[in-house]
């Protein structure tokens, strides 16, 4: 029987930040320029992307890129040096310096999100894990759900990433795929990782979708994410991310 060590329903009526960073890998911008725009409401946390919300990274990062985003870790070196986490190009440079947040963490055990997405052409929304990059190579993904709304058939169906990404250590395989199935991500539904000794099992709503080999053993912290790229959905929609309730239990 599994135990809960760690769940947030999302029930008071502010962000827990003892848990969570409202930024998204700040240090290569800084803490305003990524600020997510969220709500709590219903015992529910909605991220979203609004119209007037500004570029990530303006200018460096490509393609253009917009993001609401939450994460329950994060650090880097002083400003001007390349260390910090999930750098998306070699050569990165920190802008804002960050000291050293750990929210929650895990090494195993099953990790669960309840969600829906309202999303579009151009939009998606990602719950995954990484490690926290510590050590340089202590960098690999474990991706719990990731879906694209061209991926999208409203009320019929969508195709759900899931997987292993190796990032850059050599260690973890890139065991990626994009699995069709016979949901509406307009609805509720749960998403979860079983994650122990190496492997990790993927499920939605209970029933096991795919099974991989050579996951991260080290602590990864979670990232939760609504993106939006405007040269695709020309910034029409506003796409949302509703989260009833993230947990995580050890055997």
């Amino acid at each position: 029987m599994t135990q809960p060590v760690f769940a947030d329903d999302f029930d008071a009526s502010a962000l827990d930040l003892s848990v969570w960073s409202p930024y998204y890998l700040p240090q290569w911008s800084s803490r305003s320029a990524s600020a997510a725009t969220y709500g709590l409401a219903d015992s529910c946390l909605t991220l979203s992307i609004p119209v007037e919300q500004g570029i990530w990274c303006a200018g460096s990062h490509k393609p253009d890129l917009r993001v609401s985003g939450i994460q329950s870790g994060n650090y880097s070196g002083p400003v001007g040096s390349t260390v910090g986490q999930q750098p998306y190009r070699d050569g990165l440079l920190v802008q804002e310096e960050q000291e050293p947040f750990w929210g929650w963490t895990a090494d195993g055990g099953y990790v669960e999100l309840r969600a829906r997405a309202d999303i579009a052409p151009g939009s998606m929304v990602s719950l995954w894990m990484v490690g926290l990059e510590d050590q340089p190579d202590r960098c690999g993904e474990i991706c719990v759900m990731e879906v694209f709304g061209d991926a999208v058939v409203p009320g019929e169906s969508a195709a759900v990433g899931m997987g292993l990404k190796t990032i850059r250590d050599p260690v973890v395989p890139q065991d990626f795929e994009a699995v069709r199935l016979p949901i509406d991500v307009r609805e509720f539904h749960t998403y979860a990782v079983e994650w122990s000794g190496g492997t990790a099992t993927f499920s939605v709503d209970g029933t096991a979708i795919r099974s991989c080999q050579g996951a991260p053993t080290y602590p990864m912290q979670l990232m939760l994410a609504v993106f939006d790229f405007p040269e695709q959905s020309g910034r029409d929609h506003v796409p949302t991310f509703t989260v009833d309730h993230v947990r995580h239990r050890v055997r």
